[in-house]
């Protein structure tokens, strides 16, 4: 079920240094091109740029209704109108792109913006904050699954990490239908998530496990459907200090027949300090990831929760 190809991740031309804004510029995104792009590949689009607005352009902002707002010009109003444009292009995009395992987007831009996005009334009145980019909104109601973040979230390390997460668990779930979907197949991924799904959602992963022992040839496709619904889902909001230790503690119960007592009693100080936050997660992973090494547990080799990504993004260092 592992990807055999390079990671597709789709994102706004302008954060990889195309200088394709309004303006003639870019926002270079330094965590895509320098980090990522050592193991994913990019699909790199610029919506306004690609509806035939050239650069420089006039520039363009939401305006109406919240929910379903239009797409015009700053200054020249309804005369400069591209929504059904953008629409269409948005609709068509999103249909040749099936294959990538996640996106991002430019924050505050009115066709790349996921969230907080200004809009004005028909009157030029200041809604606030309140709206999602045309281009934006198309792209996660026809991908629904697919992990979206936008440039500036990507500051936040938490968030960063575990938008990464989400991308390379997706990229499983498309690399194991691209294979073959089977019920031995499903069992196998969702056993090898344990301890993710258990760090993030412990009550989503209650749910999944009767779905998957319930799955037989007949409903695979539909549970299939179900449970990767709920385990995107169940994977969405970081994982906090408290699942972690949860989680680092059902792991250290693995080692009971193994550890000597010093061993054993160090181990879970270093839990502890981990859970008052006097150490990152690291910490403890790095000596679990020791003790596993050394007595070859078989149930928790193969687990992601111990490398959900490239180890060399360093994504777990602070957190």
């Amino acid at each position: 079920m592992e990807p055999s190809h390079p990671i597709q991740i789709g994102i706004s031309a302008c954060l990889l240094g195309d200088q394709v804004r309004y303006d003639g510029g870019h926002k270079r995104l330094p965590f895509a091109t320098d980090e990522l792009s050592r193991h994913f590949n990019f699909v790199k689009v610029c919506p306004e740029q690609a509806i035939g607005m050239g650069v420089p352009r006039p520039t363009i902002r939401l305006v109406g209704a919240p929910d379903d707002p239009r797409l015009q010009g700053s200054k020249e109003g309804p005369e400069l109108d591209v929504t059904d444009q953008m629409q269409v292009f948005a609709s068509d995009m999103a249909g040749k792109l099936g294959h990538i395992s996640g996106y991002i987007l430019c924050a505050k831009s009115p066709s790349c913006g996921m969230e907080r996005v200004p809009v004005v009334s028909e009157t030029g009145q200041g809604l606030g904050k309140v709206g999602v980019g045309i281009y934006a909104r198309k792209l996660m109601e026809a991908l629904p699954l697919l992990p979206v973040e936008e440039n500036g979230r990507l500051n936040d390390l938490p968030l960063r990490e575990n938008f990464v997460l989400r991308v390379v668990a997706y990229s499983r779930w498309q690399a194991l239908q691209a294979d073959g979907l089977t019920v031995s197949a499903l069992q196998e991924f969702h056993r090898r998530h344990k301890f993710l799904l258990l760090a993030h959602n412990q009550s989503i992963y209650r749910e999944l496990g009767p779905l998957v022992a319930d799955t037989v040839a007949n409903n695979l496709d539909d549970n299939a459907g179900e449970y990767i619904r709920r385990f995107m889902d169940a994977l969405k909001k970081p994982a906090n200090t408290k699942n972690h230790r949860n989680v680092l503690m059902h792991i250290q119960g693995f080692f009971k027949e193994h550890l000597e007592k010093d061993d054993r009693a160090q181990l879970t100080k270093v839990i502890e300090d981990y859970s008052d936050e006097l150490l990152p997660l690291l910490v403890p992973l790095e000596m679990l990831a020791m003790f596993l090494k050394k007595y070859q547990v078989d149930y928790l080799l193969d687990q992601y929760y111990f490398e959900p990504y490239p180890r060399d993004l360093k994504l777990r260092v602070g957190l």
